[in-house]
């Protein structure tokens, strides 16, 4: 029952990240920034920087598996991809302990790279019929939604900073 609930976890790590990313910071408010700076700090951390980290490991480590969960072949870009997303972890990890300014500059990063995976993912549905969990399921969902609600929050943050400032 154990080894089941650790699986389950490991195989939902974007969406457990997700999750987390929301709850922590409902349930321990920072009076110092926006409600709207909170959650984008923990969503960088969590959400996009620890599950960028794990699925650069992810292609870096076992690109077989990777592949497989994705529903392509193995290829020598899941070594590429595989440090781009590492490096896209580090840099949402840092941002949750930066300036707005810094955050700013990680939401532009994550926002582009994650519109190219969308439209990638997308192509493969409709061209290859790819339906893979890796490419047509949670995974995509969740990629979706932060490149809408990361600048969205972003956007909130920004304009609460001129609110406080007037």
């Amino acid at each position: 029952m154990i080894a089941d609930f650790i699986r389950l976890v490991l195989t939902n790590i974007p969406l457990v990240g997700f999750l987390l990313a929301l709850l922590i910071p409902t349930l321990i408010p920072n009076r110092q920034v926006s409600r709207a700076e909170h959650y984008l700090s923990w969503l960088l951390l969590l959400s996009i920087g620890f599950t960028s980290v794990w699925a650069g490991l992810y292609h870096t480590l076992s690109p077989q598996t990777a592949a497989a969960f994705i529903g392509w072949a193995v290829s020598p870009f899941q070594f590429e991809m595989g440090v781009s997303d590492i490096a896209l972890g580090i840099v949402a990890i840092v941002a949750f302990w930066r300036s707005l300014a810094f955050k700013s500059a990680a939401v532009l990063l994550v926002t582009l790279e994650f519109a190219g995976l969308v439209y990638g993912h997308l192509q493969q549905i409709l061209s290859a019929g790819n339906h893979a969990p890796g490419n047509a399921g949670i995974l995509l969902i969740l990629t979706i939604v932060h490149v809408f609600l990361l600048p969205l929050l972003l956007f909130m943050a920004r304009k609460g900073r001129r609110d406080i400032a007037r």
